[in-house]
């Protein structure tokens, strides 16, 4: 019976040691970032590191491809076609 028990403890154990090394870190990352963007001094920190890819983005001579510029277009004008479709 006690080896029954120790079994148990050590299964137990070793089932707790796998969750914490595995999904425990994982959640706790995203409860982080979750606290990080509730706090105000996150949302503080995260306008202000917004605001710095904006002005670097904007110092850009030319931000996108000459490539991704016509995909984007194109997708835009799909878009539009078929919102006109939708209001006729």
């Amino acid at each position: 019976m006690k080896q029954y028990i120790y079994k148990i403890v050590i299964f137990v154990i070793a089932t707790i040691m796998i969750y914490e090394f595995t999904i425990g870190k994982q959640i706790n990352k995203y409860t982080d970032k979750l606290n990080t963007i509730s706090s105000k001094e996150g949302r503080k920190e995260s306008v202000l590191k917004l605001r710095e890819e904006i002005k670097k983005g904007v110092k850009k001579e030319r931000y996108l491809s000459k490539e991704d510029a016509q995909l984007i277009n194109q997708f835009l004008k799909k878009i539009q076609k078929e919102l006109s479709e939708a209001n006729n």
